[in-house]
């Protein structure tokens, strides 16, 4: 059993809410969240929102709190082999009820669609708020060219 090893990041002008499903093997060793080169989430938002690519974890903190980007993941601990969403199984979910108390969030994304079974499964029970399913940033989702991801994404700003 793994135990995510990284807090929700959020302030109280956070407007929505981002949820993943598990951080990745680079992302647990970074301990910060889509901390694999590959994965497209910082490319992504930052086209989004049209700012410059963050690179650091600090540019990245900053750019998400700038952006009114809640960000964290739908999993508290599972079993997980390597990064690979398929293999997650004995679930147990994070407690998001303190990041929607705490702040203005009223709309929930979720970055693909392992997060967003387990989104409406365990945590929309709770939250009562509908949560939008968006492609996946994973570079294992390669159906989708980073051009057709930052246009699916773009309702984030919305």
């Amino acid at each position: 059993m793994i135990v995510h090893p990284i807090p929700p990041l959020y302030n109280s002008e956070s407007k929505i809410l981002i949820l993943g499903s598990f951080p990745s093997v680079k992302s647990r060793e970074t301990e910060f969240f889509y901390g694999h080169r590959q994965n497209r989430f910082w490319k992504v938002t930052s086209a989004v929102f049209e700012e410059e690519l963050p690179d650091t974890i600090e540019e990245k903190r900053a750019f998400l709190l700038k952006s009114g980007i809640a960000l964290w993941d739908v999993i508290k601990s599972c079993e997980i082999t390597g990064s690979s969403d398929s293999s997650i199984k004995n679930v147990a979910v994070n407690d998001i009820m303190p990041i929607i108390k705490d702040t203005g969030i009223s709309k929930i994304f979720v970055n693909g669609k392992k997060a967003y079974a387990l989104y409406k499964k365990y945590i929309l029970p709770q939250t009562g708020i509908e949560a939008v399913c968006l492609p996946s940033t994973s570079p294992a989702n390669a159906g989708y060219s980073l051009d057709k991801l930052i246009e699916e994404w773009k309702c984030i700003r919305d």
